[in-house]
């Protein structure tokens, strides 16, 4: 047996990585940068501590027959073992041999045993802190180590969990302070008939010291790639909230599942968890099968990536998946034949990965697609990862020792999408600010037309209000100074006329002119002033003609649309009241009064008169009444009119509202109720 002193593991200096990330050349520099980094770390401690550790590179090997071996003791005896052994280096790796599937008692898989044996020498160390750290046991089985006879170690976990499970073990070799350190190490390994697996290198000294090593390895290659697992399966689950809220973007649910497959797939490489909750051949399954859907994903992740379909590509790897997801449900074989199966599996995903990889490299570069180029050319990296530990395991072309790197593939696919999302989210975040400046842009210009037609409808507008104006000044003077004056000019022409008579009819022309300007005055919806300026034009003419005016007008509510050509219908109607008490009734008096009646306003023109019969005033051929109901309709209002022998009654009743108005004029038209004498 040969002990040798630790090397100092150092990094290479300048080296292209380095150079790369000071040029800004995107996050696998930064990656691998960072894996050069731990690479050192790990080794780190070898130079610090050499002194006070004896590193074991030999040992004696003895290998049992194939079959179940017996359970585990607390001692055995050394001497029992009697060989033969051989001598061999460490890292030592042995190989299965392929033999028909076959089980211990209880349908436990076929196990074989191994031994090694390790003498220490007289290494002098403080007894109470002697310890012991084996680099890395790889496995399908388990692994157990006996100190002069006495059992300190075990594993625990099942077969399959094991073969990444053992990497690291540290074990106090003094159990008691008054308790020598072994003299000789017997390291014992059950592993699965026909499955590889490996023994490295020891280190024996004292606790601190060996306990360092073991830190930093464990921390190194099992706790960093666990966070950075658990981060991604995070940021998946996040993803497929996203999704859940926006279905029409599948590169989210995507996203989802790819980080589901590969934390799945990298599940046995995370420390902590001692106890599997599968069975090996399902937890075989399941890791194996996480790698062939992941595959698919990444497929249909590049072609959106790129915009280019493959859709014999995506047909053909779907129907693989399928098919070796169905083909590898654990059957009688259980254990055993999964372990020789898988390996044909591993060797197909690796060329299904590379056509994946590389047809995706080729249309992204063909679409410039820079997000695609990244992911392409970091997957490529992550599939010689993952070969490079499929060849370490299964055969002795790389040392037992060095890390594994799979695990750290979670890391970098983590950097990758992480950074291809967040590429896309930014650039979401332009186009969004694109099309806001877009639609500010176009609602500024929209507004300014908006403007203008707004000043074009208000010109409009204005000249439709001049004309309509213009024309119902022209009808009310025609109607009633214009008919005035015709009259007038008729009584003139046939000599009929007298000055009495002529100074009448100028006295009614002015009265309707000045009523045609009052009504253009603004009354601001208020009633009460509308009839004292029509009592302030008419007072002068009742004085005349001897008629006395008793004004008992009371408050009422505004009128909201009283405007100057609804005004204008209230005075020609109460005009044309007036005028026909002054005409036909020979009254002496006039009372006006106001009230509130059915939800409107009732305007009562009394006079003391003999009164008429209505149905002959209308054969007559006065026109006046007409006008009057015209009116009336037009503001949505009711006459009323009762003649008897105390005298004659007009009323006139206004709605509050337009809309009773509109109602009321829609609904029945205004009308006149008569009472005769």
């Amino acid at each position: 047996m040969r002990n040798k002193p630790g090397k100092p593991a150092g990094g290479p200096q300048g080296s292209p990585w380095n150079r790369g990330l000071s040029r800004g050349r995107g996050p696998l520099d930064v990656y691998f940068l960072g894996l050069l980094l731990l690479a050192c770390l790990c080794c780190a401690p070898r130079q610090a501590h050499a002194q006070e550790m004896l590193h074991v590179t030999q040992a004696e090997m003895m290998q049992a027959p194939a079959g179940y071996a017996g359970p585990l003791q607390s001692t055995i005896d050394p001497a029992a073992l009697t060989g033969p052994w051989a001598a061999v280096e460490l890292p030592h790796t042995f190989f299965g041999h392929w033999s028909p599937p076959a089980a211990a008692p209880g349908g436990r898989p076929a196990l074989v045993t191994r031994w090694y044996r390790v003498r220490p020498g007289a290494y002098e160390m403080p007894s109470h802190t002697a310890s012991l750290f084996v680099v890395r046991g790889q496995m399908v089985g388990n692994l157990a180590i006996y100190g002069d006879g006495r059992l300190l170690f075990r594993s625990r976990g099942s077969l399959a969990w094991n073969v990444f499970r053992h990497p690291a073990v540290f074990v106090p070799l003094s159990q008691a302070a008054d308790m020598p350190p072994p003299k000789e190490l017997l390291i014992r390994i059950d592993a699965v008939n026909g499955s590889t697996g490996a023994l490295s290198t020891m280190w024996v000294g004292d606790g601190r010291a060996v306990y360092g090593h073991y830190a930093w390895r464990l921390w190194g290659e099992y706790e960093i790639p666990f966070m950075l697992s658990a981060a991604f399966l995070a940021v998946g689950l996040f993803s497929l909230g996203v999704w859940c809220f926006r279905r029409g973007e599948p590169i989210y649910l995507l996203f989802f599942g790819i980080a589901l497959c590969t934390v799945l797939r990298r599940w046995h490489f995370y420390e902590g968890i001692d106890w599997l909750p599968l069975p090996d051949p399902w937890f075989i399954w399941l890791t194996m099968n996480a790698l062939t859907w992941q595959t698919v994903l990444l497929h249909r992740f590049f072609e959106i990536l790129h915009r280019r379909h493959h859709p014999w590509l995506g047909r053909t790897l779907l129907v693989l998946a399928v098919l070796c997801t169905l083909a590898t449900i654990p059957a009688p074989l259980l254990l055993h034949g999964l372990v020789q199966f898988r390996q044909t599996i591993y060797g197909g995903l690796i060329l299904a990965n590379t056509v994946v990889i590389g047809l995706g490299w080729y249309d992204s570069w063909r679409a410039r697609s820079h997000e695609g180029l990244v992911l392409a050319i970091g997957h490529a990296v992550a599939l010689f990862m993952g070969t490079y530990d499929w060849v370490k395991f299964n055969s002795h072309l790389i040392d037992t020792e060095s890390i594994a790197l799979t695990p750290y593939v979670t890391g970098g696919l983590f950097a990758l999408f992480g950074y291809v999302m967040f590429r896309r989210y930014v650039r979401a975040l332009g186009h969004v600010e694109e099309v806001n400046a877009s639609l500010e842009a176009s609602l500024a210009a929209r507004e300014a037309e908006l403007a203008e037609s707004y000043r074009l409808l208000r010109v409009v507008e204005q000249r439709e209000t001049l004309n309509r104006e213009r024309a119902r000044l022209v009808q009310d003077m025609h109607d009633g100074l214009g008919s005035s004056l015709m009259t007038a000019l008729r009584v003139v022409e046939h000599g009929r006329a007298d000055e009495a008579a002529v100074a009448e009819v100028l006295r009614a022309c002015i009265d309707d002119l000045k009523l045609t300007i009052d009504s253009m005055e603004p009354v601001q919806t208020d009633l009460l002033l509308l009839l004292a300026t029509l009592r302030f034009r008419l007072g002068p003419r009742l004085e005349h003609a001897g008629i006395t005016l008793r004004w008992e007008v009371n408050d009422v509510p505004a009128l909201d649309w009283l405007e100057p050509r609804n005004a204008l219908h209230i005075l020609r109607i109460l005009q044309e009241a007036f005028t026909n008490v002054i005409k036909h009734t020979r009254a002496r008096e006039i009372c006006v009064t106001t009230g509130l009646v059915d939800d409107g306003i009732q305007v009562t023109v009394a006079d003391n008169g003999p009164g008429f019969v209505l149905a002959d005033g209308l054969k007559q051929g006065g026109r006046g009444l007409g006008n009057q109901l015209r009116r009336a309709e037009a503001i949505g209002a009711r006459l009323a009119i009762r003649s008897d022998d105390e005298g004659t009654r007009f009323s006139l009743w206004l709605p509050l509202r337009m809309q009773s108005a509109a109602a009321a004029s829609g609904a029945t038209p205004a009308s006149a109720a008569a009472t005769p004498a």
